[in-house]
């Protein structure tokens, strides 16, 4: 049995066209594997809040020498990342915002990355994610194009930036799927949300 994680980051609801591709893709992978279990946070709807001195302190702390403070303020983040290691692979729902993430996907990346919970440094200043055997499949859209080899594709922070976030931690395979250009004519935005649907549908194959 699989555990998977699937977070839809987008503020928008049924106007959201990357809502509705991971939603179509869990339907199909539960359709395929119905003794999996997926477990659904929705940070675009109920965003997280951001990190503050009580945090900051109490992620840096050991844990017998908190104040109830600290315990208080970094309850949220010990759930969440408790919640990242018991599951297995990660679907991340995420539109492009300003050539990167929406700050609420931000806010979450600033929720799990901790010290001695999902990563660990040695003495000689190296780091080792935690997270290690897990993958993660995002599920992205973007208003033009941005792929490899263009002129825009310097704009693409998303990715890389994502990227090494997830390696950091200890996550190595990773897929992305972009349904690009999505502020061009329907035709062309149909065209392609009818690609990104296939290439999803092979990947509840594959996956």
């Amino acid at each position: 049995m699989t555990r998977i994680l699937h977070i839809d980051t987008s503020p928008r609801d049924e106007r959201s066209h990357s809502r509705r591709l991971a939603s179509k893709f869990i339907d199909s992978w539960k359709a395929a594997h119905p003794e999996d279990v997926v477990i659904y946070r929705d940070i675009g709807h109920e965003p997280l809040p951001y990190v503050d001195e009580n945090w900051v302190a109490g992620a840096f702390t050991p844990p017998e020498k908190h104040t109830p403070e600290m315990t208080k303020a970094i309850a949220l983040s010990e759930s969440l990342i408790d919640e990242l290691k018991t599951c297995d692979c990660y679907v991340f729902s995420i539109p492009m915002y300003n050539f990167s993430v929406p700050a609420v996907f931000k806010s979450y990346i600033d929720q799990i990355l901790r010290i001695n919970r999902t990563f660990v440094i040695n003495n000689q200043g190296q780091y080792t994610g935690l997270l290690q055997g897990k993958k993660v499949l995002v599920i992205s859209t973007s208003g033009g194009s941005y792929k490899a080899g263009t002129p825009t594709a310097a704009y693409n922070f998303q990715e890389p930036y994502l990227r090494t976030i997830f390696e950091f931690i200890g996550i190595t395979d990773i897929k992305f799927v972009n349904a690009e250009n999505m502020n061009l004519s329907e035709d062309v935005r149909a065209q392609s949300l009818a690609q990104t649907n296939i290439t999803l549908e092979n990947i509840v194959v594959d996956w």
